[in-house]
């Protein structure tokens, strides 16, 4: 499914916090939005998820508008992973996970062979399933990040946002999600702030500074020494990683080591 920023604009309190943002989500693709804190790039991402109402412009699945569909609709189509995503309730994590097939579901209906298969699978890729019987609130952060991917992975979404998956996670479930978005299936929106995560896990990045979309490509295009002095306020020599050839940030520290 193709999803497309068209013209978003956000007005919060007075302050625009999104400014005229159009930008296209190929269908199947991991499309990254980056850019320094309070560039808007979460504000963007809770229009596409229906936290907030856009000001202006629209958010467009297969060109139509996503406000045209009823919340149960798009919560079938678009999942999210949310910097608040969380339960003050000691759910357990298999039962947090099916949380993922309400959508789909009517009532109280039980899940059905197929749901439970499903979680199981999505438990799995998480390497959360040993944990199943676990209480959430008694898991660590990282841990906890992972059960609330694996529920939006149950959701079967045909779109997918995640900001700022990566919190709490160790390298390795870093790598292991990063690697899992590639091959996902779903048309993936996610906002990271590493520039070195986003542009080994995307195919196209977009980049926000002040509200404004200033620059979009892929990450060889955008990843320019000139963009990250000018956006995020650093020096940065820009090289090919050694075995992906991705373009990977080394910054210059502004006081000398000792």
């Amino acid at each position: 499914m193709d999803l497309r920023l068209d013209g978003l604009s956000v007005r919060i309190d007075g302050s625009e916090i999104v400014r005229s943002l159009s930008l296209d989500v190929p269908r199947g693709r991991v499309v990254g939005l980056v850019g320094p804190n309070g560039s808007g790039k979460s504000t963007a991402l809770r229009c596409v998820y229906r936290a907030l109402r856009p000001s202006a412009g629209a958010v467009r699945l297969d060109g139509d508008d996503i406000a045209s569909l009823s919340l149960r609709q798009s919560a079938r189509v678009v999942a999210a992973l949310t910097q608040e995503s969380g339960t003050d309730l000691d759910f357990t994590v298999e039962e947090v996970v099916a949380l993922g097939r309400a959508p789909h579901l009517r009532g109280n209906q039980a899940l059905g062979a197929r749901e439970r298969e499903l979680c199981r699978e999505a438990m799995e890729r998480m390497d959360v399933a040993h944990l199943a019987r676990r209480g959430v609130l008694g898991l660590s952060g990282g841990e906890r990040q992972r059960v609330l991917v694996a529920r939006a992975l149950v959701q079967e979404p045909r779109v997918l946002v995640l900001d700022e998956p990566t919190n709490h996670l160790d390298v390795r479930h870093q790598i292991r999600l990063l690697s899992l978005l590639r091959g996902i299936g779903p048309t993936v929106l996610v906002v990271l702030h590493d520039l070195n995560l986003a542009s080994a896990a995307c195919d196209r990045l977009g980049v926000l500074s002040e509200g404004r979309l200033v620059a979009s490509g892929t990450p060889e295009e955008v990843l320019t020494p000139g963009l990250v002095k000018n956006v995020f306020g650093v020096d940065a020599e820009i090289v090919p990683h050694p075995l992906t050839g991705d373009p990977q940030l080394l910054y210059t520290l502004d006081s000398p080591r000792h």
